[in-house]
C-alpha cells in the first residue's frame, strides 16, 4: 500500500469544516470554532449541510457525504476539520469515492466516531489522517487547551521529523509488556475500530502499532471488544500496542459484580509477548496528543518512550 502524506498547512490556507457524524447540541460552537481559525489568519469554508439534523445524525447520509466529497474536490481547501464525533461516519464508508481522496490528499482531522473514516481512508486511499481536536469539541472554547493546540499546529504545519512524543506535564507512560517495536500507526476509538472488523475498510494488522481508546464503556464491554480483537488475531499480527485514555469506563452500578478496567486489559494484553505502552494522553480528554494514523512510529516500553519517526505532512 502506497502511503500518501498531505501537504502541510500554510498561513492563510483554506480550512474546510464538515460534520460527517452527529451535530453539536449548540450550533454556536461551530461559529466560535470558525472564528478561532480566522483569528489565526486562516480562511474557512463551512460545508453547506453543516447544521442539518436527522435525529442523532448531522443530516442524511447523502448530505453528509456531499460535504465530504465537496471538500476533497475543492482544490483550494488544504485541511478538513470535523465538527464532532458521535455517530454516523461508518454509514458513509460504502458510498465514498476513494479515488477522489487518493488524488486530492488533504489534512483530515477528527477522532472518536471519525475513526471509521480515518481507517477507511488509510486502507482504501493510503492517506495519513490526524486523530486530533475538533471544531465543536475543542476549538470553540474561549481558551483552547494550550498543550492540545500547540501539538496539533506543529504536527500539521511542519514538514520536519516529529520525534519523541511527551504527555502534558511530562506525565509518564507505563509499560504493560516490555519490549521495542516499530510499525505504522492504526487504531482509534475501540468500539468504532472493532465495528470495521471483517469489512474492506480496516487496514491490515501486519507491521502495525495498534492504538486504542474509548469512553463510557463498562469493563464487560471492553472485555468483549478486546476478546473480539484477540479472536481476529489482531494481537498476534501487530508489532505492539498503545493504550490511550479510557474515560468513564467503569461500572455505573456499584452493586454489579465487575472486573476493573485494568484487570480486563491485563487479561488480554499482559501475555501477548508484544510491547504494550499505556497512558498516552489521547482520547476524550481536554489535553490531547494529535496522532497521525498511517505514520511510522516506534515504542520502547523499557525506556517508556513513544516516537513519531517522520513528518506527517510534506
Amino acid at each position: 500500500m502506497k502511503i500518501i502524506k498531505p501537504k502541510r498547512l500554510k498561513p492563510k490556507d483554506l480550512i474546510g469544516i464538515i460534520s460527517p457524524a452527529s451535530k453539536p447540541d449548540d450550533d454556536s460552537r461551530i461559529e466560535r470554532g470558525v472564528k478561532y481559525f480566522e483569528r489565526l489568519g486562516y480562511k474557512v469554508v463551512v460545508g453547506k449541510n453543516v447544521g442539518k439534523e436527522r435525529s442523532y445524525l448531522a443530516g442524511t447520509d447523502e448530505e453528509r457525504l456531499e460535504d465530504l466529497h465537496s471538500m476533497f474536490s475543492n482544490k483550494e481547501v488544504k485541511a478538513i476539520v470535523c465538527v464532532r464525533g458521535g455517530y454516523g461516519s461508518g454509514r458513509l464508508l460504502d458510498k465514498i469515492d476513494y479515488n477522489l481522496i487518493k488524488h486530492n490528499p488533504k489534512i483530515f482531522v477528527g477522532y472518536s466516531d471519525i475513526t471509521a473514516l480515518q481507517m477507511a481512508f488509510l486502507k482504501r486511499a493510503g492517506l495519513i489522517t490526524f486523530a486530533g481536536p475538533m471544531v465543536a469539541v475543542d476549538f470553540y472554547k474561549e481558551e483552547v487547551v494550550e498543550f492540545t493546540e500547540e501539538f496539533f499546529w506543529r504536527i500539521i504545519t511542519s514538514s520536519k521529523k516529529i520525534g519523541k512524543v511527551y504527555n502534558p506535564m511530562n506525565e509518564p507512560f507505563y509499560s504493560l509488556v516490555k519490549g521495542k517495536a516499530e510499525g505504522r500507526l492504526i487504531g482509534g476509538n475501540l468500539a468504532v475500530f472493532n465495528s470495521l472488523l471483517g469489512s474492506q475498510y480496516l487496514p491490515s494488522f501486519k507491521d502495525k502499532i495498534l492504538f486504542l481508546e474509548d469512553i463510557g464503556e463498562p469493563p464487560y464491554r471492553i472485555d468483549r471488544m478486546l476478546n473480539q480483537l484477540k479472536l481476529a488475531k489482531a494481537f498476534e499480527q501487530v508489532e505492539g500496542v498503545i493504550l490511550g485514555r479510557f474515560v468513564d469506563c467503569t461500572e455505573s452500578d456499584s452493586k454489579t459484580k465487575t472486573l476493573s478496567l485494568n484487570e480486563v486489559i491485563d487479561d488480554y494484553l499482559s501475555e501477548i509477548k508484544k510491547p504494550v505502552l499505556y497512558n498516552l494522553k489521547h482520547g476524550h480528554i481536554p489535553e490531547n496528543v494529535t496522532l497521525p494514523f498511517g505514520l511510522k512510529v516506534r515504542i520502547n516500553t523499557v525506556r517508556r518512550t513513544f516516537e513519531l519517526l517522520e513528518s506527517a505532512v510534506t
